[in-house]
């Protein structure tokens, strides 16, 4: 009996232990932590889901515009497969503005060739010197000059070329800090569009003319051979054909068809090369073929453009812009 009560008597202050100073069982602790849990996600739900969002808007602002302008039906145009704003929404369509933004990106091309010279245009495309424009513009050249809108004088080499579809890339020697253009998309482009033309006919650089699009998909033929047309005083009239018809001489026998956007906007000799831009700045095509008549005529009244030019869609030129860059002179 001694025992047993001595057992019981263990058992029981061990159950119900006096010293208020003990600590209460682990059983006791974990009480408050079930209120506070809920309330940490009630008020962090909130913050995450708004840091979603505002993730979410950043890659809309910042991701491609083609395929922002696939789900809203805009009109924007891409650069690098970035939304680019050339001019400000509310200068849309101005020339002024968009030949301030543009023209430093527009050059002018003195190729010096083995029977004469060849005079045109070409767009800046990287800051550091590469520059589009056409084969015809530099082919056979021997060396070549670029003068860029601020009239700075460099040095340029061939990269690569590509006679079928009359395009060239070149790149400036030493060049750096240049105003890269924004290449466009031209499978949005309208008959009727307005469009800005920047370039150098007859060696006046930094020219700027206007119009609109007369035509798309026109299929326009020029010659390949790098003599055909190029002449002593160095006048760049590079012969081409448009609905069966010849244009600025005959074309030979190599030639190359291209589909081409036509616009009224005056095109010269020298224009060859150079930038078709669109209302927001950004740019559509490289001017390539256009009429003048002042070859047919002496007099001041019957020279000039006679509004028929045309010019390779941006979007050939960005498609050939690998194959340009990797040294191909096909």
């Amino acid at each position: 009996m001694t025992e047993s009560q001595g057992n019981e008597t263990q058992q029981h202050s061990y159950s119900a232990p006096v010293n208020p100073e003990w600590p209460p069982p682990p059983s006791y602790q974990p009480v408050a932590a079930p209120e506070a849990a809920p309330q940490k996600k009630r008020t962090r739900g909130p913050v995450v889901l708004l840091a979603a969002v505002a993730i979410v808007a950043a890659a809309v602002g910042g991701g491609t515009a083609y395929a922002f302008q696939e789900l809203t039906g805009t009109d924007t145009a891409a650069s690098s497969g970035t939304t680019t704003h050339v001019v400000p929404s509310s200068k849309r369509g101005d020339v002024a503005a968009i030949a301030a933004a543009v023209s430093p990106s527009v050059v002018e091309i003195n190729a010096t060739l083995s029977n004469g010279s060849s005079t045109g245009s070409g767009v800046v495309i990287t800051s550091n010197g590469e520059i589009v424009t056409n084969n015809h513009v530099i082919s056979g050249a021997q060396s070549i000059k670029v003068r860029t809108s601020d009239g700075t004088s460099y040095t340029a080499q061939v990269v690569g070329t590509d006679s079928s579809k009359d395009l060239a890339l070149i790149k400036l020697q030493g060049a750096s800090g240049l105003k890269a253009a924004s290449l466009g998309n031209s499978s949005g482009v309208q008959v009727g569009d307005t469009v800005v033309a920047i370039g150098s006919p007859e060696g006046l650089t930094g020219t700027v003319t206007s119009g609109i699009v007369s035509a798309l998909n026109r299929d326009v033929t020029v010659s390949t051979d790098e003599n055909q047309g190029q002449s002593q005083n160095g006048d760049g009239n590079w012969p081409f054909q448009f609905g069966g018809r010849q244009f600025n001489g005959d074309t030979g026998s190599s030639t190359t068809t291209y589909k081409a956007i036509q616009t009224d906007a005056s095109l010269n000799p020298g224009n060859s090369g150079g930038a078709l831009i669109d209302a927001s700045g950004n740019i559509i095509g490289i001017n390539s073929a256009m009429y003048s008549s002042s070859q047919q005529s002496s007099s001041s009244s019957g020279a000039g453009s006679i509004g028929l030019g045309f010019a390779i869609p941006v979007n050939t030129v960005t498609s050939d812009l690998a194959k340009l860059r990797s040294g191909s002179t096909s």
